[in-house]
C-alpha cells in the first residue's frame, strides 16, 4: 500500500534552516507529482510546495516563495523540502502528499517548531 514517511522536523531558532524528507513506497514514485502541506495550530492545512513527477516544475504557497525549495530524487523515492529563513509563523506539522487516481495519501507528518 501507499506509504509516505516524513522526517527532519524539530526545533529551530528564527532565521534557521531545516530540511524535511519524505520517503515514499507502494507506488511508482517517478510517475507522480508530490506535494508538501502544513497545518499550523488552529488553521486549515495549506499547500507549501509541489513538484512535478520529473521535477521540472515547482510551485509554492505565497508565504514560502524565496525561502523554501522542494526537490526530489526519483531513484531514492524521496522528496525534500529545504526551508530557510524560518519564522515563528512557520511552526506547523508538515505533511507529504501524493494524489493517485483522485485519492490523496498523507504521511504521519513531522513537527517543525520555530522559536527562540
Amino acid at each position: 500500500q501507499v506509504q509516505l514517511v516524513e522526517s527532519g522536523g524539530g526545533l529551530v531558532q528564527p532565521g534557521g534552516s531545516l530540511r524535511l524528507s519524505c520517503v515514499a513506497s507502494g507506488f511508482t514514485f517517478s510517475s507522480y507529482a508530490m506535494s508538501w502541506y502544513r497545518q499550523c495550530p488552529e488553521k486549515e492545512r495549506e499547500l507549501v510546495a509541489a513538484i512535478t513527477s520529473a521535477g521540472g516544475r515547482t510551485n509554492y504557497g505565497d508565504s514560502m516563495k524565496d525561502r523554501f525549495t522542494i526537490s526530489r530524487i526519483n531513484r531514492k523515492n524521496t522528496v525534500y523540502l529545504q526551508m530557510n529563513s524560518l519564522k515563528p509563523e512557520d511552526t506547523a506539522v508538515y505533511y507529504c502528499n501524493v494524489r493517485i487516481l483522485g485519492h490523496g495519501y498523507w504521511g504521519q507528518g513531522t513537527q517543525v517548531t520555530v522559536s527562540s
